[in-house]
């Protein structure tokens, strides 16, 4: 009898929700099953925190879990911004004379021919965001046409959003005079009146957060996107623009930092939010035909590992 009890309370922790014909009760044994292992880790995480705090200096490190960042691929490309060969690399390309403060930004944002509502709504929020940009129509112009324009108004970036079934899905950067251009995919759009409990932007200059553009193509892409905001940023505004790099998705989040006391500080979300996965990096400014591609991701060739990134 005690044998058959012991099964029993056994079974009753973790029963075998397989043999449970009715799917209506299989999906609440299983949710019941869940609130129980939550209730041993919660149990398990106190525990470990109270036997932490006694042992003080002795207590045992922390394991760092395994993850696919820190198990990556190794690249060779991978840089370090002190390294003397990439500091003159960058001291020569195409962003240098933003980052020597000879020029100040100044954006053209456009979009294809009759742009839908969202679309619209989109490129009236990156305006928002991006200080000195300004909003043109294409009108049918082509964008071979529309740069050299672009040029002579003195603009240092252009920035195009495509769309597709009403929805914007593409965003290129073509940095002038003389490029580079980068496309990206774009996702999970997000506009300001879509995210809780947002506030309301103000017209300080941000800061520009720049995380994980680790090997020599993530240096260029990354200098790229932080050339179309301006130098100084107004840090009374509390206002920070963010580009995160995490395996090759670019997480675009904008915030206002709010500080509670000398210790925690506090994030309220300005919008929009969106993703971005690079396609192609180009050399120059945008020429679909004969432009010269310093990048181009082939999906099925280069994809080969789940830890292989190229940022």
């Amino acid at each position: 009898m005690a044998a058959e009890s012991v099964d029993s309370g056994s079974m009753a922790q973790k029963p075998n929700i397989f043999r449970i014909k009715n799917k209506i009760r299989r999906a609440e044994v299983y949710k019941e099953m869940k609130k129980e292992q939550r209730k041993i880790q919660k149990k398990e995480k106190k525990r470990k925190m109270v036997e932490a705090k006694a042992l003080g200096d002795k207590a045992p490190p922390k394991k760092i879990p395994r993850t696919i960042e820190n198990t990556r691929v190794y690249d060779e490309t991978m840089v370090n911004s002190l390294d003397e060969e990439v500091r003159k690399d960058e001291a020569e390309d195409e962003m240098s004379t933003y980052f020597n403060r000879k020029t100040t930004p100044k954006v053209l944002i456009t979009s294809g021919d009759k742009p839908r509502t969202r679309t619209n709504q989109f490129c009236k929020e990156l305006k928002k965001c991006i200080p000195n940009s300004q909003i043109y129509y294409r009108r049918g112009l082509d964008l071979k046409k529309i740069i050299p324009q672009a040029v002579s108004k003195d603009f240092t970036d252009i920035v195009i959003i495509n769309e597709d079934s009403k929805e914007p899905n593409g965003l290129v950067i073509s940095h002038l005079p003389d490029g580079p251009t980068a496309h990206f995919k774009m996702s999970n759009v997000r506009l300001t009146k879509q995210l809780k409990r947002h506030g309301a932007m103000t017209g300080h200059m941000p800061e520009v957060i720049l995380n994980n553009f680790n090997t020599r193509l993530g240096h260029t892409v990354g200098r790229l996107l932080a050339s179309i905001f301006p130098h100084d940023p107004d840090f009374h505004g509390r206002r920070a623009v963010t580009f995160h790099n995490q395996r090759d998705f670019i997480f675009f989040r904008q915030h206002r930092y709010m500080f509670k006391n000398a210790k925690r500080v506090g994030l309220q979300e300005l919008g929009p939010r969106f993703t971005l996965k690079l396609r192609s990096l180009q050399k120059g400014t945008f020429d679909s035909k004969f432009g010269e591609y310093e990048w181009v991701h082939k999906r099925h060739e280069m994809e080969t590992s789940r830890r292989k990134f190229f940022l």
